[in-house]
Parts: C-alpha cells; sequence; structure tokens
C-alpha cells in the first residue's frame, strides 16, 4: 500500500467555503456578550413583562409574542449585522478575506447565511418561551405562508440598510446610528401596533418596513394573512439592498 502525498492546491468547493465562513460569523457573534443581550435577554424581558404586567399596558402576550418575534429579526438584520460589518471593515478583515477563494460573493453569502441561522434559533427559543408563558396563536397555511414572506422580505431590507450603514461610514458612528434605529424602530410597528397611533400616523407606519413585518406577524397569529406588508417590504427591501449595493467599499 503506498500513500499519496501530492500537494491538492484547488480550493475547496464553494459550498464548503460558505458554509464555514457562516460557521465562523455566526460563532463570532453568538460570542458577543452585547449581541446576547439584543438577541435574547432584552425580548425575553418584553415577553415576560407582557404575560405579567401586559394587560395593565394593553399590551397583553397575543400581541406582544409575535411582535417580539419581528423584534429578533430587527436586530439581528440589522444592528447585528452593520456593526460586525463595520469593524470588520474597519481593521480590513474583509478585504483579506475576500482574497481568498472564499471571494466577495462568499463573504456575502455566508454573512446572510449565518443571520439567518442566528434569526432562526431566536425565533424558536422565543417562540417556545412564547408557548411556556401561555401565548396561544391561531396559525393558518395561508397566514404563515404569508407571513414568511413578509418576513423574509424584511429580513432582506434591515440587512441592506445594515450593510449600507457599516459600508460607508466609521464603525464608531454605525455602532451609534445602528442602536439608534434599533430603539426608533422598536414602537414605530415592531413592539407597537399601527392602530395604536393617530390615522395620519398610523399610514405612516404601515409604510416602514418595521410596520410591515410586525402587522404581517400579529396579523397571521390570529389567523389572518395581510397581503399589502408583502408589497411594503419587496418594495424596501429592493430599495435598500439597491442602496447597499451603491455605497458599500470594502475598506475604510
Amino acid at each position: 500500500m503506498t500513500l499519496d502525498f501530492s500537494p491538492r492546491p484547488a480550493a475547496a468547493p464553494a459550498r464548503s467555503r460558505v458554509w464555514a465562513h457562516a460557521s465562523i460569523e455566526a460563532s463570532l457573534i453568538v460570542r458577543n456578550g452585547e449581541q446576547a443581550i439584543l438577541a435574547i435577554l432584552i425580548p425575553l424581558a418584553v415577553l415576560v413583562g407582557a404575560a405579567f404586567f401586559g394587560d395593565r399596558l394593553g399590551l397583553g402576550l397575543p400581541t406582544a409574542a409575535p411582535s417580539v418575534l419581528a423584534l429578533v429579526m430587527w436586530s439581528s438584520c440589522l444592528t447585528t449585522l452593520a456593526i460586525s460589518t463595520g469593524f470588520e471593515r474597519r481593521y480590513n478583515v474583509l478585504e483579506r478575506i475576500a482574497a481568498t477563494p472564499l471571494g466577495r460573493p462568499g463573504i456575502l453569502a455566508g454573512k446572510a447565511l449565518a443571520i439567518g441561522m442566528i434569526t432562526l434559533g431566536q425565533v424558536v427559543v422565543l417562540g417556545l418561551a412564547a408557548l411556556a408563558l401561555g401565548w396561544r396563536p391561531a396559525f393558518t397555511a395561508a397566514s404563515v405562508v404569508v407571513a414568511v414572506a413578509t418576513a423574509l422580505l424584511c429580513m432582506g431590507a434591515f440587512a441592506g440598510l445594515g450593510l449600507a450603514l457599516s459600508g460607508s461610514l466609521r464603525p464608531e458612528a454605525t455602532l451609534a446610528v445602528a442602536n439608534l434605529l434599533y430603539l426608533v424602530g422598536m414602537p414605530l410597528g415592531i413592539l407597537l401596533p399601527a392602530s395604536r397611533f393617530p390615522d395620519w400616523a398610523a399610514r405612516i407606519v404601515q409604510a416602514l418596513p418595521t410596520g410591515a413585518l410586525g402587522e404581517a406577524l400579529r396579523a397571521a397569529s390570529t389567523g389572518d394573512a395581510l397581503l399589502w406588508p408583502i408589497l411594503v417590504a419587496a418594495l424596501w427591501c429592493a430599495a435598500l439592498l439597491t442602496l447597499a449595493w451603491k455605497v458599500f467599499t470594502w475598506t475604510s
């Protein structure tokens, strides 16, 4: 028996490269304490507060649970992605990785997969927590399909905004703006339904991607399939991904 020690310098298959990059991205994000607070602790605190004190505030668990699921999509796809990418860009990590066989498309695909895995994990954990606290959604097949479609489009829109920020601003500015947008977006459709606003303000909230996502998930949990959020989400997704494509630079 002879052993073949001849070198094979070819790159790994594209699927393996993207998966390896996504795994590293996800592990780095999960090990970040600040991101753990945004990812689990704040949404869980909202759920617990809604379960025990929500009726007094007019925001019970049936409304708060789908709103919290919208919140984790908002935080992961905007804040987490923007901050991590901004500092990677500052220290020329993106430029160095782009020079490997992974390439720029592989970097973006890996980031998308990593954020998707983290968001899915958050949705599962917080969904189970909401069920344990007494949430009883009335999903239908149609409402689930519409909610998932809206969620994917809104996640694309949030990611586009996050990449536009991280690819054009200094990381310190990205950190500040992303956290500010996170706080501003929470009441604008994510946690508060549009019906809680005056008519003129409700129309503005419904036209935002945060409003579209929140309304779609809340409606889906009651068995309703709203179609207008898909249109709003699709328009924002196309616009913000185009913006990211135009303004994103790989080096600071």
